[in-house]
C-alpha cells in the first residue's frame, strides 16, 4: 500500500489563524504545520536561526517542506537558508505584501512611504507587540521618536470584523496617525497555499514513500 507523502510547513505564529482556516478549506490532511513564535515579528534576526534548527530536524522526515514566511526583515537571511535546503517560502518582503498583493502594496508605499501596517493578528496583539514591546506603556514620550517618519496607519483586514476595525482605529488615534482600512482577505497566502497543495512534483525524498 502506498503511503501518502507527508508535508511540513514551518510558519510564523502570527499566521496561525489564517493558515488553519486554509488548511481546513483545502482539506490538507497530510500537512503538518509547526508554528514558530509570533514574537519574532519584532526580532527578525531570530527567524533564520529558528528555521534552520527546524529544517535540520525535519529534512529526512517529510517529503516536502514549505516555509510560511516572507523575507520578514531578515535581510535575505531566509532566502539564503532555504536555498541550501531547496524549499520554498511565501513571496514578498513581509506579510503586508502577500496579504495586500505586491502591486497594491507598491502603490500604497508610493502614495505614502511613511505607512505603518496592521493585520488582524497585529490589531489583536497591538498592546503587547507594539505598545509594551516598544516600552510605550512606560515611556509614552518615545512615541514621537519611534513614529516620527510615519503619517498613516493602514489596517489590512483578513476578516470583516467591526470590533477589530474599531480597535485598529483606536490604535491609529493612539499613534496619532491617519487611519485607512483595506479588506484583503487571505490575499496571496491563499493563492500560494493552493498551489502548494496542488503540486504533484515530489522530490527525491518522496520516492521511498511512494514505493
Amino acid at each position: 500500500m502506498k503511503q501518502i507523502p507527508q508535508v511540513l510547513m514551518l510558519a510564523c505564529g502570527a499566521l496561525s489563524r489564517e493558515i488553519e482556516a486554509l488548511k481546513r478549506q483545502n482539506q490538507m490532511d497530510c500537512w503538518t504545520v509547526r508554528y514558530l513564535p509570533a514574537s519574532w515579528h519584532n526580532l527578525p534576526h531570530k527567524i533564520p536561526q529558528g528555521l534552520e534548527e527546524n529544517l535540520k530536524k525535519a529534512k529526512n522526515h517529510y517529503s516536502r517542506i514549505y516555509v510560511a514566511y516572507a523575507d520578514c526583515g531578515s535581510g535575505g537571511g531566509i532566502d539564503r537558508l532555504i536555498e541550501d535546503y531547496d524549499v520554498e517560502r511565501l513571496p514578498g518582503a513581509h506579510c503586508y505584501e502577500f496579504f495586500s498583493g505586491s502591486e497594491n502594496f507598491e502603490t500604497m508605499m508610493e502614495e505614502e512611504p511613511g505607512t505603518f501596517f496592521l493585520t488582524d493578528f497585529l490589531v489583536k496583539t497591538f498592546e503587547k507587540l507594539v505598545i509594551r514591546e516598544l516600552g510605550l506603556d512606560v515611556h509614552p514620550e518615545l512615541k514621537n521618536e519611534y513614529f516620527k517618519n510615519y503619517h498613516r496607519l493602514v489596517y489590512l483586514a483578513q476578516t470583516e470584523d467591526s470590533e477589530l476595525r474599531e480597535k485598529a482605529e483606536k490604535a491609529a488615534d493612539q499613534l496619532e496617525l491617519q487611519f485607512e482600512y483595506r479588506f484583503t482577505g487571505y490575499g496571496t497566502l491563499e493563492t500560494v497555499m493552493n498551489t502548494w497543495q496542488q503540486s504533484k512534483s515530489y522530490g527525491k525524498a518522496d520516492q521511498h514513500l511512494l514505493a
